[in-house]
């Protein structure tokens, strides 16, 4: 397997030229601020784009675009020196339909679209195992029918096909489809279990909690995305599920969490048909944080084949379910204090728990 040749600051010094120039779409985000971290370490010079403020001690070191990438303008300013772009940003399910479908959509061909002209290496789009929808058999694989459930299940459907068509076009374009991940800067529907784990509570589950659910630590995922950036194009111009390679149950691998908390506390089974009725219902009033794709998949098993990653990128997830989830959590316990007052629709902030937060105290 022969490996592209993307210089660290150190050899493009010995060589007087600079290193390559990697731009992030989604650079203030969860992802966005992991994968930059992981960028300025290896040397490379970093540009950001995001909506978002980058409100990072990193700020310094990197060329930050503050911008919509519904912009084409911005998404033009961010794209000047770029060699590679990593395209992460997104509206996530939480957010209006409208911007659901004008961000994950739109917004990704002006990406593309920018990326073509100003005839950068490769785009390393980042999709979702979301495109799977609610699958009826397991483990999934690459080739297996795209079915998006929902908004943001449609528009990364809807954005994959974009891709391809800029394949055609010319462009090398790597398709990542990680699982739910996890670890520092990631909050979200994950400070549910974190919260209540925090607090000395039993926390509720869908279902037995027997299912096996597949996630993936944040620290894999820029691994894979490096990985998709120096291999050769003929290798990494595909799709590509990423995931955690050791997991367990969700009953097993969330317990770790309250286990770390130290409270004895336990998961507490919920009869699946009556708890995903309920969620429907204060779903449809705008009283729950949870959306169908994750109530829907969360009493069921979700795992996908990695084999393709690992075999043609020599992926190697160094992280199970069970630390993933723990590596979080300490940081969430060491981080408490800066966000314990926010909420939003985003993987940095915790969720609106609305009417689940009164459930906390019959558990």
């Amino acid at each position: 397997m022969r490996v592209m040749e993307l210089e660290t600051l150190q050899e493009a010094k010995e060589k007087n030229r600079p290193p390559t120039h990697f731009m992030v779409t989604g650079g203030a985000g969860f992802l966005g601020i992991n994968l930059i971290r992981y960028l300025l370490e290896k040397g490379h010079p970093v540009t950001s784009l995001d909506i978002a403020e980058f409100n990072y001690p990193e700020s310094d070191r990197v060329t930050v675009v503050q911008g919509d990438v519904r912009d084409r303008a911005a998404v033009d300013r961010a794209m000047q020196g770029a060699q590679i772009v990593v395209h992460g940003a997104a509206a996530l399910p939480l957010y209006s339909r409208e911007d659901i479908y004008t961000t994950n959509i739109e917004g990704t061909r002006n990406v593309l679209q920018s990326a073509l002209e100003h005839k950068v290496e490769r785009a390393i789009y980042i999709s979702s195992t979301a495109v799977y929808g609610i699958p009826d058999h397991h483990p999934l694989y690459e080739t297996d029918r795209m079915q998006g459930v929902g908004p943001y299940g449609e528009t990364k459907v809807r954005a994959e096909s974009l891709c391809q068509e800029y394949r055609q076009k010319g462009l090398c374009l790597p398709i990542l489809r990680p699982k739910s991940f996890v670890g520092p800067e990631r909050l979200g529907v994950f400070a549910l279990l974190y919260e209540w784990a925090h607090d000395g509570k039993n926390f509720p589950m869908l279902g037995s909690g027997n299912n096996h659910y597949q996630l993936l630590d944040v620290a894999d995922l820029c691994q894979v995305i490096y990985l998709a950036a120096t291999l050769e194009c003929n290798i990494t111009d595909d799709i590509f599920n990423i995931g955690a390679s050791e997991y367990g149950t969700m009953r097993s691998d969330y317990q770790a969490v309250l286990d770390e908390a130290g409270f004895g506390k336990r998961i507490v089974p919920l009869p699946t048909g009556p708890a995903v009725l309920a969620l429907r219902i204060l779903e449809a009033f705008h009283l729950s944080p949870l959306y169908r794709w994750v109530y829907e998949t969360a009493p069921t098993d979700s795992f996908v084949s990695i084999e393709k990653a690992e075999k043609v990128l020599g992926y190697r997830p160094q992280y199970s379910n069970r630390e993933a989830l723990v590596r979080n959590y300490r940081w969430y316990l060491d981080h408490l204090a800066q966000f314990d007052r926010q909420a939003g629709v985003t993987h940095r902030v915790p969720w609106n728990q609305r009417i689940l937060k009164l459930a906390k105290i019959f558990f």
